[in-house]
């Protein structure tokens, strides 16, 4: 309103130096006496208590710009880490194949040792480096050759038993030719019986006794051995098993699947052994003139 003045209480009192000075002495009259007397403790807690909602609701955006932060700076490092995890696992299972792989072959070519201090005849270890270029022959290339001492015809056996023979030889190389190959024959005898046979090859990973008589001692589960009746094999390895004997009456001979005993075509290190000394050679054929009919041959000497 105009003219209305203030009352008398505002308009006269002390200094504004005096208030400051008064309300700072009750200030450290009160700090002092709480200080000593606590009194306030309970107060303050009922204050936090009033206030805690409001410092989470002022704190809850900055908390969660930060969580959120946090979550997808982690989801990036636990990615990476899986990655970095992943490259780590498939190194490690590379190593531990080939740490395999080297395991069995220290193991095979152990076992080629022990087995070359048995034999009594020169022996050359040799690695096989690829299978021959047709698909329908089985035969391999191995990485000795002539001036590692191979010759053409000599016997290849592994830990187990026989292998293969040696067809063709080259000066750093050499041609291994396995016993399931189609065109490889094999004297050999059966040794619960004694029988003598020639085991062939089925060019199928299989072997195969042909000529035998129907009615022939052969069993399932026989084990057959070189006979050395070739002069190129030592009687007494190990060629094969009989997988089954299979007699036909309209047949003249039985047919009588057998199973490798070595690891023909398996393992890539093999032993070649050298030729047998103190071998008496083989007598020459005689040759045979048959001089018109009824006459019976007679051998003509040198």
């Amino acid at each position: 309103m105009v003219g209305h003045s203030p009352p008398p209480f505002f308009k006269r009192g002390p200094a504004p130096l005096a208030k400051l000075v008064f309300f700072v002495l009750v200030s450290l009259a009160l700090l002092i006496s709480d200080l000593n007397l606590r009194y306030l403790d309970a107060f303050r807690k009922g204050l936090s208590v009033l206030a805690y909602p409001m410092q989470m609701a002022a704190a809850t955006p900055a908390d969660f710009v930060r969580n959120a932060s946090d979550y997808f700076a982690s989801l990036v490092r636990l990615q990476i880490e899986n990655k970095e995890l992943k490259r780590q696992q498939l190194q490690g299972a590379e190593r531990l194949l080939r740490l395999d792989q080297i395991e069995q072959e220290n193991r095979h070519l152990r076992e080629l040792l022990e087995v070359r201090e048995r034999q009594k005849v020169n022996t050359v270890v040799a690695e096989i480096m690829y299978t021959a270029k047709d698909p329908f022959s089985r035969k391999v290339i191995l990485d000795k050759g002539t001036q590692a001492g191979i010759e053409a015809g000599q016997a290849v056996v592994d830990n187990v038993g026989v292998v293969g023979q040696i067809t063709r030889v080259f000066p750093m190389q050499s041609e291994l030719t396995l016993l399931t190959d189609k065109d490889q024959a094999i004297p050999v005898m059966i040794v619960r019986s004694g029988l003598r046979a020639v085991l062939f090859g089925s060019g199928n990973g299989l072997m195969e006794l042909r000529y035998l008589a129907a009615n022939a001692d052969v069993q399932p589960g026989d084990k057959v051995v070189t006979s050395g009746l070739d002069g190129v094999f030592q009687s007494g390895l190990p060629v094969a098993t009989v997988a089954r004997v299979e007699r036909d009456q309209a047949q003249a001979f039985a047919r009588i699947p057998c199973l490798p005993s070595a690891g023909v075509e398996q393992f890539s290190h093999v032993l070649v052994l050298g030729q047998r000394a103190n071998v008496l050679p083989r007598p020459p054929e005689p040759e045979v003139i048959n001089k018109g009919k009824g006459r019976k041959p007679r051998a003509v000497k040198d």
